[in-house]
């Protein structure tokens, strides 16, 4: 399995590295993305080194890919074209696409969460005349290959859903379980 991770500056960093860590743990290879070169300012000041840049990752093939909200990070998601393509191209392939806190309104902007079941940071969907999409207030909502989830708050149950969806139950449970051994 493999999963790309795209960083644009201002994204939330616990979003961000909780889904890295979780997924990492689970085996699963994860390629973080920035969208230009070099290090990547999170929304509270934390410094992220992506992998490669996402002109080099688009080359590659993936299962899943997870976009980290945070403000002004989903904005620069949001009005990067070549995020947008990449994500109605996944969902062409029947591939999962996933985003929490203020990044399912990308999902939404790429046409991914017309008539389907989401969730988003409070006010994030509502605010975009959100039309057919069935708003829920669940931490994570998985509606086919689309998973939504709510915020920093949210980030472990979204990684864990998403490592259940990649690897299996048994995968999940391990994650989980090594993560409240004392």
């Amino acid at each position: 399995m493999k999963v790309l991770i795209p960083l644009a500056q201002g994204c939330e960093e616990l979003e961000a590295v909780t889904l890295i860590d979780l997924l990492r743990r689970a085996n699963i290879e994860v390629i973080t993305a920035g969208l230009e070169s070099g290090p990547v300012h999170a929304s509270r000041g934390t410094v992220l080194m992506p992998d490669t840049t996402l002109d080099e990752a688009l080359g590659g093939e993936y299962d899943m890919v997870v976009l980290p909200g945070g403000l002004p990070g989903a904005d620069h998601l949001d009005n990067d074209g070549r995020i947008h393509e990449l994500l109605r191209d996944m969902s062409a392939k029947d591939r999962f696409t996933a985003a929490i806190c203020a990044a399912p309104k990308v999902l939404a902007h790429a046409g991914l969460l017309r008539g389907r079941r989401a969730t988003a940071y409070p006010g994030v969907l509502e605010s975009l005349d959100p039309g057919n999409i069935t708003l829920q207030s669940d931490a994570v909502v998985v509606d086919g290959k689309v998973i939504t989830s709510r915020g920093p708050g949210t980030a472990m149950d979204f990684a864990l859903t998403l490592i259940e969806l990649l690897a299996g139950t048994a995968t999940r449970n391990e994650v989980e379980a090594a993560l409240t051994r004392s």
